[in-house]
């Protein structure tokens, strides 16, 4: 079943999806970094080799917009994803560093029916970003709204 057949009865706590790669480019770690969180250790070679990490480094923010896309091409459904309340529990655990490829593992934690509308429920899951060294760089859990399979 691919993402786009599936609903929300698809998604049963203990259900694991995986998927990606996307290869992070030092360019890419630069460009975002610019626009949107221009601290040295994300824009400067010179201080960020000097710096905590040894190096240049991604933003958090842009591994978070990595792994949406992932999560998006490999987890979420077209057909009933509607939106998302928020999440829990972001963390950054390790450097995303150029050169890294990061893939998504998802784990359905919670799948609550609406009571209030009931062609929709609520899913809670524990999404992993994992680099090609299987280590795990980012720990999330969101909660996305998804629609019932129609009768």
């Amino acid at each position: 079943m691919t993402g786009a057949e599936r609903y929300f009865e698809d998604y049963r706590p203990g259900d694991v999806f995986e998927g990606g790669g996307i290869a992070v480019s030092e360019d890419d770690i630069l460009d975002f970094a610019r626009r949107y969180d221009p601290q040295d250790m994300h824009v400067d070679r010179r201080k960020a080799g000097s710096g905590p990490f040894g190096g240049i480094i991604a933003s958090g923010w842009h591994t978070t917009a990595l792994m949406m896309r992932l999560v998006v091409e490999h987890y979420l459904s077209q057909a009933s994803s509607l939106a998302s309340p928020g999440i829990d529990e972001l963390r950054w655990l390790r450097p995303v560093r150029p050169g890294d490829v990061l893939r998504v593992r998802v784990t359905v934690l919670e799948a609550t029916p609406s009571r209030s509308r009931p062609d929709r429920g609520s899913v809670k899951s524990l999404v992993e970003v994992l680099n090609q060294k299987n280590e795990v760089v980012m720990t999330l859990k969101p909660i996305s709204v998804m629609r019932r399979r129609p009768q």
